[in-house]
């Protein structure tokens, strides 16, 4: 992929309908992955480089071992977002996947920004284009997601939302960064070489 471009035209493609989101989450994780992130009100879209799947049976999920207040979107309905604070301090935003009642979701980590750079800048502190979206906290800066966007649905026209352009990147797969638990599974997907993608990181909590 080449450097981010701003363009001004409206986002091409077709909003993801909730038939995508209603399968497994290590199924719609690396489908994912080349689809445009779109925040129609301020004119953003970028490119989606990296996800992470979750699922219920999975000890890195937020919904493992019950269902609370917090992670009830990732109960269903499919299509629906799920925000949380990481560490109590970063956003991070999250679809949720599968069947209704059947917890389980995809993480956005990362991103190539495309449109709406200016603004991103901003509210990313002036950082550097490589920067911005590189990251599930970075990204939810930029976009200004926070956890009042949790639960709306993705499926329509709304603050946020998935299209379709009819981009196919190569997807690889490896562990995912910095959980404790399950910290082997091979669910992160990214673009294969993509300069957006963040780095991988073990936690130190997690099995040698």
């Amino acid at each position: 992929m080449t450097g981010a471009r701003e363009v001004t035209s409206a986002a091409p493609g077709s909003l993801l309908a909730r038939a995508f989101f209603a399968r497994d989450a290590t199924i719609v994780g690396p489908e994912l992955v080349g689809m445009l992130l779109c925040r129609p009100r301020d004119g953003l879209w970028a490119r989606v480089v990296e996800v992470e799947a979750y699922t219920r049976d999975d000890p890195a999920c937020h919904a493992y071992r019950r269902r609370t207040e917090r992670n009830a979107p990732l109960w269903g309905p499919p299509g629906h977002a799920y925000v949380y604070r990481s560490y109590g301090v970063h956003w991070c935003f999250n679809v949720a996947t599968g069947s209704d009642g059947d917890a389980q979701g995809c993480l956005i980590r990362a991103a190539q920004p495309l449109v709406g750079i200016g603004l991103m800048r901003t509210r990313r502190r002036g950082a550097t284009e490589s920067e911005l979206l590189r990251g599930p906290a970075k990204l939810c800066e930029a976009y200004a997601i926070t956890g009042e966007m949790s639960g709306r649905d993705v499926c329509v026209d709304g603050p946020v939302g998935f299209r379709d352009d009819g981009t196919r990147p190569a997807v690889v797969e490896g562990p995912r960064v910095g959980v404790s638990h399950a910290a082997d599974r091979p669910w992160r997907f990214s673009i294969d070489g993509s300069r957006w993608v963040s780095p991988y990181r073990r936690s130190p909590r997690a099995p040698r």
